[in-house]
């Protein structure tokens, strides 16, 4: 089974990748699809977002087998809900990911830790070939910390304190993290909808 997924993002094309490895014949990304399409992301959820996504990819490509997209971001508590979707243009241009933790550590700079709670949300849909629809969203707790820690991950990893490690989502391996990640959460959730079916 061929799924295309519905970015170009390569740090969240690699992780989807190592997650589902085993699961799909081939998974390539949109650009080695040989697709050249923006879906602008208006909805006002992570889950309208991965359904227009993944809907409008799967449209434009009638190769695939199935098409599956995601959107993702930052929840943080004390600011109602912010980024929320707007986590990769929270700073104004799309995926200035330096950018946006500076304005997400501004805006949060004299709330305290007690108060720092936030999740990240990853919405998964993958939309196929004479079957139905799936949908899923994963979730990972946390606490923003006050300065950035370590140097893997992307987005707002270094900003994400995860407790049960005490370390960042840049600290932590990739490998460690693809297993505990709102990613892998949304992934495994969208797995085992797919085992029910008896599918691979």
């Amino acid at each position: 089974m061929k799924l295309i997924i519905a970015s170009n993002n390569k740090n969240k094309v690699r992780e989807i990748k190592e997650i589902l490895s085993d699961h799909f014949d081939e998974i390539i990304s949109l650009k080695e699809a040989g697709l050249d399409i923006d879906v602008i992301e208006d909805g006002a959820t992570f889950e309208e977002n991965a359904q227009k996504k993944a809907r409008e990819v799967f449209a434009a490509a009638p190769f695939a087998d199935a098409v599956l997209s995601d959107d993702s971001g930052l929840i943080v508590d004390a600011l109602n809900g912010a980024p929320g979707v707007y986590s990769a243009r929270f700073a104004g241009l799309e995926h200035d990911d330096e950018a946006n933790n500076r304005k997400l550590l501004a805006v949060m700079k004299d709330v305290q830790m007690d108060n720092r709670t936030c999740r990240f949300a990853c919405a998964i849909t993958v939309v196929r070939k004479n079957a139905p629809e799936l949908n899923y969203t994963g979730y990972v707790e946390g606490r923003l910390l006050f300065e950035k820690q370590g140097e893997n991950g992307f987005g707002y990893d270094p900003l994400f304190l995860y407790e049960p490690l005490n370390m960042s989502f840049a600290e932590i391996p990739s490998d460690v993290k693809n297993k505990v990640s709102h990613r892998y959460s949304a992934l495994n959730g969208i797995l085992e909808l797919l085992n029910r079916e008896g599918l691979k």
